[in-house]
């Protein structure tokens, strides 16, 4: 028999059927084979803890509970008729399924469905893995073994069945709560990004600084983080000029290397995906195009901080780390100057050797729900938008065009024109991304001169 999954009517709850090698002296079985599972397609759900549940006597019956947590549950010896109900708001809220397991089944539950067990044999015991821990004082759902609603078809009648005076007065159906779905979180909001990522994500939870401090280890332990499903870190310290003077220098740092480092531990503790956002400026700009896993070879302190976030968040299992280039959205940003100067009659002097594409954040969030909602494989996605790669100039000239002015009217320079008698730190000449990763997923991003002509109308 080879290692099989099975969906069922509950969306997420999947039955695995295990090979299981018998003799004369009993039997084995791969009771948890992370490698071999998540590839048939189980949530790589990183259990922390192993329970083990002993019934002493036949029709011993427990539940229904509706925890917190994922759980994997396997028959160590005997039998068991195990149900469950979903008790998760939304569409499912109320489905049923039950199956029988002995050792050659295993099946995962997933957060938010209420789980039953019945005994079916006399020193019976089974093992379940979950991703959280346990903790004195957790409230969850519950529901009563007889609801109609569910309808379970108990193979020992409940009447004859032993069960706890605690869940012989569990509520009906329709008396639950429904469990909340576990929530998104915003760092950084109120940004050009963090705008953009709270409407795309209009549910998500939003804090700023004075509620989280990030970098106050004590409140970041506290933080209820097992409420928590994701977390969107579009916080950071963009001042690239500022970043090079002594007191910008600590804060980049601070901002773009030590909060994403403690974000990824949270990630990593509690099992939740972490999005981070980076930048072109972790590379030098030697290559025309830059590649997801070109080595980084930042220029000045802004790129090295971002850097250092980039190496911290990849220690956590899950997430998705998105590098982009040159962002407009909502606020100051590079196409409202240029704007602002066409229609006051002034004619700029733009550079005209640093390479890149426009990256709108409406697009950087609309990417940011796709990889997440598309259960994307983890890891680094350059995101910037399409067409071909221009100049500041090139495009300065293009935001004078959608304004009514010549395009001779911006004057091309150099990067050293332009910084003669300025205190500017070192910029990559080359910031085209290589868009080669997300395409894979199904995400094409709008031509950036499209996009700008939208950005310009609204």
């Amino acid at each position: 028999m080879e290692l099989t999954l099975e969906d069922t009517p509950i969306p997420g709850l999947v039955v695995l059927r295990l090979p299981v090698h018998q003799d004369a002296r009993g039997w084995f079985k791969e009771n948890w084979q992370r490698e071999k599972m998540v590839a048939l397609g189980l949530p790589d759900f990183g259990p922390v803890q192993n329970n083990i549940s002993y019934n002493a006597r036949r029709g011993a019956t427990r539940g229904f509970h509706t925890e917190p947590w994922d759980k994997l549950v396997s028959v160590v010896t005997g039998r068991v008729f195990a149900a469950w109900v979903d008790m998760r708001a939304g569409e499912s809220f109320g489905a049923t399924f039950h199956v029988e397991i002995d050792p050659s089944v295993t099946v995962f539950v997933p957060r938010g469905v209420g789980n039953s067990y019945q005994a079916l044999e006399d020193d019976t015991a089974y093992s379940y893995l979950v991703n959280d821990h346990w903790r004195p004082g957790t409230a969850y759902p519950a529901l009563h073994l007889a609801d109609e609603t569910a309808g379970i078809p108990w193979p020992i009648p409940l009447a004859e069945a032993e069960v706890s005076e605690k869940d012989q007065h569990n509520p009906r159906l329709a008396d639950v709560s429904p469990m909340r779905a576990r929530k998104t979180l915003i760092l950084g909001a109120h940004g050009q990004l963090g705008r953009a990522l709270r409407a795309e994500f209009p549910n998500a939870e939003t804090l700023s600084r004075r509620e989280l401090d990030i970098n106050d280890a004590a409140a970041v332990e506290a933080w209820p983080w097992q409420e928590y499903a994701v977390i969107l870190n579009a916080a950071a310290f963009t001042a690239v000029d500022a970043a090079e003077t002594a007191e910008g220098r600590p804060l980049a740092w601070e901002a773009n290397a030590l909060a994403p480092s403690t974000l990824a531990r949270m990630a990593q503790a509690h099992n939740l995906t972490l999005v981070h956002y980076s930048s072109d400026y972790v590379f030098d700009g030697a290559q025309a195009e830059h590649s997801e896993d070109e080595p980084l070879s930042p220029l000045g302190v802004y790129g090295q901080t971002k850097a250092a976030g980039d190496i911290a968040v990849a220690t956590a299992p899950r997430h998705y780390l998105l590098r982009t280039s040159w962002v407009i959205g909502d606020g100051k940003n590079f196409v409202r100057t240029m704007t602002s100067l066409a229609e006051r009659g002034i004619s700029p002097s733009v550079v005209d050797d640093q390479i890149g594409r426009l990256t709108f954040t409406a697009e950087l969030a609309r990417a940011t729900r796709h990889l997440i909602e598309g259960s994307a494989a983890y890891g680094v996605y350059n995101v910037s938008n399409g067409g071909p790669p221009t100049s500041w100039a090139d495009l300065a000239r293009e935001v004078f065009r959608l304004r009514g002015r010549e395009r001779a009217d911006v004057t091309p320079v150099s990067t050293q024109e332009y910084a003669a008698g300025k205190d500017l730190a070192p910029r990559p000449r080359n910031s085209t991304l290589d868009r080669a990763r997300i395409p894979r997923t199904g995400f094409e991003p709008a031509a950036a001169l499209v996009a700008l002509e939208r950005y310009l109308s609204q």
